[in-house]
């Protein structure tokens, strides 16, 4: 009996194990087949600024919708553009809405990249990381949550990177979704926020760098965020090393 339990279990876990596989094949099939990838330039973005909003004005819900599907693709294919994407989001939507729609896209990207770690393509998806993935493995062990969130809020490493490495650690699903959607809210509600401003360079399409976004003041921002997320971790060190009470001389 117990065999054939065995037995009946094992294609329903391949079949949990394969379905973000799936999924991430069919985004990123269709965001190449659709040439999303036109889109993901500030001059892309410019040129076709009018046609955009036209859509979205007139089809907010569909517009709503593409633009998470094509995040989605963006982050699981780890395809550069992400930050155009929710700057132009920020001139379509609002920012508000801009910062919700890019959290769900961007969360469920990173989720499903960390699935498909965690199956037998983690090794591809591994060497490809490079030394960088295992550098994070043992502060994943020593506070998931808190270390996950500064990476999150402070980018020192790739976003690939950061969504992968988790699923080599051992971090559980919740914690990753959570640490995942709370720590890319403060950047990804500035670049809406930017966006929100392009109506008005929009007029001859000149020189726009995303690099300019992150001035000094939001880096230093980010960074007391991060350095936030890690007082949890400051805390435990500390009690690690205090001798016991009755060892106090």
């Amino acid at each position: 009996m117990g065999r054939s339990k065995n037995v009946g279990a094992t294609p329903t876990r391949w079949r949990g194990r394969l379905i973000p596989v799936g999924l991430v094949m069919i985004l990123i099939a269709a965001f190449f087949i659709f040439d999303a990838g036109r889109f993901l330039s500030y001059e892309a973005l410019c040129r076709n600024h009018e046609a955009l909003e036209s859509f979205t004005r007139q089809n907010f819900i569909q517009a709503a919708a593409i633009y998470i599907l094509i995040y989605i693709a963006v982050v699981a294919a780890s395809v550069p553009g992400a930050t155009v994407l929710t700057v132009g989001a920020g001139f379509l939507f609002g920012s508000l809405v801009a910062t919700g729609l890019t959290l769900i896209g961007a969360t469920i990207g990173a989720t499903l990249i960390f699935l498909i770690a965690r199956t037998a393509l983690g090794d591809i998806l591994r060497r490809r990381g490079g030394g960088r993935v295992d550098a994070l493995l043992s502060g994943f062990r020593e506070n998931a949550f808190s270390y996950l969130l500064f990476l999150r809020l402070v980018p020192l490493f790739p976003f690939f990177v950061v969504n992968i490495a988790p699923a080599f650690a051992g971090v559980p699903l919740r914690v990753y979704v959570v640490t995942t959607l709370l720590g890319i809210l403060p950047g990804t509600f500035v670049y809406a926020q930017v966006g929100t401003g392009l109506g008005s360079v929009f007029g001859d399409c000149g020189d726009f760098d995303l690099g300019d976004v992150l001035t000094p003041e939001i880096l230093i921002a980010l960074v007391g965020l991060g350095i936030l997320s890690m007082i949890p971790v400051a805390v435990k060190h500390i009690r690690r090393r205090r001798p016991p009470a009755g060892d106090a001389r």
